[in-house]
């Protein structure tokens, strides 16, 4: 399961409305993929349709899809959002992650 914080939560439903989407009946499709300076980085981005390898989650009235694949390094993962001056946008609060990049957007287990 991957859960989604309040505030980034509202931040997902704002870009979705921004680009077209809607948080009711879409999804936000977490992956990852190999690359970035610790090996593995996380991807995000908006989906209308599933896929039959897909994993689906709801938390927090957000709709989640995650390739079988990416969910072994994704379960148990939070989606927070930070922003503001020093605001790095979504962060990825991984538990399966032993070392991370000082940008936050890869990882290694």
């Amino acid at each position: 399961m991957i859960k989604v914080s309040d505030i980034a939560r509202k931040k997902i439903v704002d870009m979705m409305n921004d680009d077209g989407f809607d948080a009711a009946k879409d999804y936000v499709r977490v992956g990852v993929k190999s690359g970035g300076c610790s090996g593995l980085s996380y991807e995000l981005k908006f989906d209308k349709q599933i896929g039959e390898d897909d994993k689906i989650f709801e938390d927090n009235n957000v709709k989640i899809a995650v390739e079988k694949k990416s969910f072994l390094y994704l379960a148990g993962t939070i989606l927070e959002y930070s922003g503001g001056l020093n605001g790095k946008g979504f962060v990825f609060n991984n538990p399966n992650a032993n070392r991370t990049c000082g940008c936050g957007e890869s990882f290694s287990l």
